[in-house]
């Protein structure tokens, strides 16, 4: 899709011939003219000369109702970005010795997030004489895995020591 306010129309063109595509629809002419000529025609028909493809050799111009083409880009413009949906990323930290319950909360946030589509970072937080035991914090995210529902995630990012925090990153499987 071309950027609108990019586009040369009319005068603003300013080679000495383009490959014209006349015509609507399956009827379309291709024909290399001049520029003047493709403005006397597009002028008759109280149409505008686009310019859709200027990197090509000749430019590639249209005729058509610049105003309409603008409004139909913009429209097809704003229903792409309706479409799509923002992912967010969440983040569930913990400490090596968390307990039972705390963690199965912690888990049963964590599914809801990937339920919702979200990429969800656990991070374990060691603090002090902690940072001796790491195996503990991998033993946590393992723990974490087993409470999550079987086939409702993809491990992004295996668990790994950054500094003082052991994390992994979880996606939700795209349907």
């Amino acid at each position: 899709m071309a950027d609108i306010k990019g586009l040369r129309i009319n005068e603003q063109i300013r080679v000495r011939e383009v490959r014209l595509i006349d015509g609507e629809g399956e009827k379309s002419e291709v024909k290399i003219i001049s520029t003047r000529d493709a403005l006397e025609l597009a002028k008759e028909r109280n149409l505008d000369l686009v310019e859709v493809s200027p990197n090509a050799n000749p430019p590639v111009c249209k005729i058509l109702n610049f105003g309409k083409y603008r409004y139909e880009q913009e429209k097809r413009l704003r229903d792409s970005r309706k479409n799509q949906k923002a992912l967010k990323n969440k983040e569930i930290r913990m400490q090596p010795k968390i307990g039972a319950g705390d963690l199965d909360t912690k888990a049963k946030h964590i599914q809801e997030f990937l339920d919702d589509g979200n990429k969800v970072k656990v991070t374990i937080r060691f603090r002090g004489r902690e940072l001796a035991h790491t195996e503990l914090g991998f033993d946590v995210l393992k723990e974490v895995e087993k409470r999550l529902r079987e086939g409702s995630y993809v491990i992004e990012k295996a668990p790994a020591m950054e500094g003082r925090f052991m994390s992994m990153t979880l996606n939700s499987k795209v349907k």
